[in-house]
């Protein structure tokens, strides 16, 4: 019987390229705690757990105590051979603790990794519920949006004319910063780049209501090909976000207001969005998040897969969901592409806006680099 031997907790740090800037902070790092579970067998599985102090609120030093104080004592020793197993032991760490969404994706994830091995097939492939590998209805090569941080309109312009060369054809724009000037920053982009490329807004919550309806009609007016405006209202303000989409004519995307499944039938009873963002670090499991899906699509809302500002590891298992479970539009998977270098060998690979996934089992990640650079904090 395999079982699980051990859980482990590593915080990084890994530099991005290029700094990452929105209406509600700035980083030039990824900062995140990645999770390895071992079982009885030798193998071990890959989660990871960001640092998101302005979202989420977990940090580092959070999420680290989490799984070594609640989670690696409830989990060890536990069989984990089956799915059925893996059913169960996953339950068990979502209720373990409240909340602490990233350290319960990241323990959910390495689970998830290693009952992978076990069967010889992928993520992927055990959240379909096959045990194929990566063939037939399952692809292994998904297609990602890509961020302009907030910044200047010629700035922004610039950005968006090198990412059309990099092989971009849908871009995230952050706006949010500053309302009377996010109709202008948008017009430089969309003259810079063409009708070829798609556009869509992430104000991260930097609007009031009343900012939200007038740019977003601006936009609208202006006639930009913006696909939709994401979370433009702080999250708790669900009511706002019905009020607004009720005056708007672009569709409405809900991310930081939609935890859960319990948020997301909130949104849906008060017909608040047109779209929703799933994230791992958010609803703390991929069963959760593959169930989001569904009952999104179920009632006709559209849906992307997103993640913090996450590394290879994290966006290994977030890939992993929009292959078993595709989304109505493009994901936004982007954030390990903001990297220097991925802290592990193996996983998901970039190719321009291509993301493709390890063929090897489970996320397909096979141990630390050996330079160990992006662990030195």
């Amino acid at each position: 019987m395999t079982r699980i031997s051990s859980v482990s907790a590593t915080p990084i740090s890994v530099p991005l390229h290029t700094p990452f800037v929105t209406a509600l902070r700035r980083t030039e790092t990824t900062d995140t705690v990645v999770v390895t579970i071992t079982d009885s067998d030798g193998r071990t599985g890959w989660g990871e757990a960001p640092q998101v102090w302005q979202v989420t609120g977990e940090s580092l030093a959070g999420a680290t105590a989490c799984v070594e104080t609640m989670l690696t004592p409830a989990l060890v020793g536990h069989d984990l051979g089956d799915r059925d197993a893996l059913a169960a032991v996953a339950a068990l760490a979502q209720r373990s603790v409240a909340r602490n969404f990233g350290a319960k994706a990241a323990v959910d994830a390495a689970l998830h990794d290693l009952v992978a091995q076990g069967e010889g097939t992928t993520v992927a492939a055990l959240l379909a519920g096959t045990t194929a590998a990566l063939t037939g209805d399952l692809t292994s090569v998904l297609t990602s949006d890509v961020t302009l941080s907030a910044g200047a309109p010629e700035q922004l312009a610039e950005t968006a004319r090198a990412r059309v060369a990099e092989g971009f054809t849908t871009m995230k724009m952050k706006v949010g910063t500053d309302a009377a000037t996010d109709v202008s920053r948008v017009a430089a982009v969309r003259a810079a780049v063409g009708d070829r490329v798609d556009i869509r807004l992430d104000a991260n919550q930097g609007w009031s209501r009343d900012e939200a309806v007038t740019v977003i009609r601006a936009l609208h007016d202006a006639d930009l090909g913006v696909e939709f405006v994401e979370q433009p209202l702080v999250a708790d303000d669900v009511e706002g976000l019905a009020w607004v989409r009720e005056r708007v004519g672009l569709p409405i995307m809900a991310d930081e207001s939609c935890y859960g499944l319990f948020d997301l039938e909130r949104i849906i009873r008060l017909g608040a969005v047109d779209l929703v963002n799933v994230k791992l670090a958010k609803c703390g499991s991929l069963t959760v998040g593959r169930a989001m899906l569904r009952r999104a699509h179920e009632v006709g809302l559209g849906t992307i897969v997103g993640s913090m500002m996450e590394s290879h590891i994290g966006l290994g298992a977030a890939t992993s969901l929009v292959a078993a479970e595709p989304t109505t539009e493009v994901s936004d998977l982007d954030a390990a592409w903001w990297s220097t270098r991925s802290p592990v060998v193996g996983g998901i690979t970039y190719s321009g806006n291509e993301i493709r996934l390890a063929m090897g089992t489970g996320l397909g990640i096979t141990g630390w680099r050996s330079d160990g650079a992006a662990r030195s904090r």
